[in-house]
């Protein structure tokens, strides 16, 4: 099929590769402007340009994916489909082109958690399994009929960032196989159900302050989520510190948010349910580090309470 892919991040990377690496054509790739980045905000071009560089592909970046001199572009190139990976909502003059219209890989089960931060939303909601949902892009997000689907397991030591490394590569085999599928019509898409749909809306910065009222298990997806990034913080004495991974013990008679250094080597903060003992942490300003090395450098022994707990 000849193909114009359309993708952001790192996370669409693969799905280029592997459908360069195929008997497909892949025509052109669609992305975003450059964007200035860092302290001398330079322009740099986001990976899927950078990939489809060193690949020699054909590059369009429109600022309106309505533009008429856009659209007359993909028109020119007649594609069978266009494959989306984490880019923007496509218009429906967009999408209606090519005569296979356009699909979308998403990383969730469909109709589980639409939206844009479908990863982080399943651990922090405890899910034990998650995967791809290729699927038909419809005028409303993530809503259209199902393609494929392929799963994986959540492990309990999970973070949003295993996850996603784990997930983009599955992505790139999901859209190999329903392009491989489409084009010898054997798949049909099947209707979501939409009274089963779960929001993923964007994050939220607040989402990430840890709150020790509430329980362990609570308290560790939400660290698994958050990590590595933005991470998932607290502050004390005023000073912004992100724990990054941590474990849990069950405890009765607890006092949510008082500290307790363990050992000379450990510290835990109590919470509902028991004791959480961070195990890597980053205090602000600084690289993450072990725990042990943190407390070589920062006295808790005066600090009773975690900041903003009553």
């Amino acid at each position: 099929m000849k193909i114009i892919f359309m993708g952001t991040p790192d996370f669409a990377v693969p799905s280029l590769d592997k459908l360069v690496q195929s008997h497909h054509q892949v025509s052109a790739v669609v992305t975003v402007p450059d964007k200035p980045r860092g302290r001398g905000q330079k322009l740099l071009p986001s990976p899927v340009k950078k990939r489809a560089m060193e690949l020699n592909l054909p590059i369009l970046q429109p600022l309106k994916l309505k533009d008429p001199a856009f659209l007359q572009s993909v028109r020119d190139i007649q594609p069978d489909i266009l494959v989306v990976v984490a880019f923007r909502i496509l218009p429906r003059e967009l999408y209606a082109i090519p005569p296979f219209g356009a699909v979308n890989a998403h990383a969730s089960l469909l109709p589980k958690y639409r939206g844009a931060a479908p990863i982080h939303r399943a651990i922090l909601q405890g899910e034990t399994e998650t995967g791809i949902t290729t699927f038909q892009i419809e005028d409303k997000v993530d809503t259209g009929g199902v393609l494929l689907q392929k799963r994986i397991p959540i492990h309990p030591d999970d973070t949003t960032g295993s996850l996603y490394d784990r997930l983009k590569i599955l992505a790139a085999e999901c859209l190999l196989e329903t392009l491989d599928r489409l084009e010898t019509n054997r798949l049909k898409p099947i209707s979501q159900n939409h009274a089963h749909a779960t929001p993923a809306p964007k994050i939220h910065p607040d989402e990430a302050i840890l709150d020790f009222t509430q329980s362990g298990q609570v308290l560790i997806n939400t660290i698994r989520a958050f990590a590595p990034a933005p991470g998932a913080r607290f502050f004390l004495r005023g000073t912004l510190i992100k724990i990054l991974k941590a474990r849990f013990e069950p405890a009765s008679d607890t006092h949510p948010g008082t500290l307790i250094k363990t050992s000379k080597n450990t510290f835990a903060i109590h919470c509902r349910d028991g004791l959480l003992y961070p195990e890597e942490i980053q205090p602000e300003g600084k690289r993450a580090m072990a725990v042990a090395d943190f407390l070589n450098g920062w006295d808790i022994s005066s600090c009773r309470r975690v900041d903003g707990v009553d």
